[in-house]
């Protein structure tokens, strides 16, 4: 499975097992973020640790999780971004947009704040 999903009561994790997130792979991704909304899930935590490169259409997705969970009032954290994948975001600037933690642990406590 390219993308793995677990549940808590409060968000939705998604841990890309994907090397390269890019126009192969963000239509999948994608797909994920629509279904977790329509099931009411609106805080998501996309962990892409074990994500290597990602390109625009990765983080086209990205955007789309992000707009789902916020028009729907929740929160969306992204973690575990490599230093490729932290550049691409930079230059976007989409640094100023997304809630980028290090790590899992640090995503998940930012999901537990009120």
């Amino acid at each position: 499975m390219n993308f793995e999903i677990s549940h808590s009561n409060q968000y939705s994790t998604v841990t890309s097992n994907v090397d390269k997130l890019d126009a192969t792979k963000a239509s999948e991704l994608k797909s994920e973020f629509v279904l977790l909304n329509k099931k009411g899930i609106n805080s998501i935590v996309l962990n892409l640790g074990k994500t290597k490169y990602c390109d625009s259409s990765g983080l086209s997705a990205i955007l789309v999780a992000n707009r789902l969970c916020k028009d729907s009032s929740g929160k969306f954290v992204l973690c575990g971004l490599n230093a490729t994948i932290m550049k691409l975001v930079s230059i976007a600037q989409l640094d100023r947009i997304f809630t980028i933690v290090d790590t899992l642990e640090e995503a998940q406590a930012f999901m537990k704040e009120k």
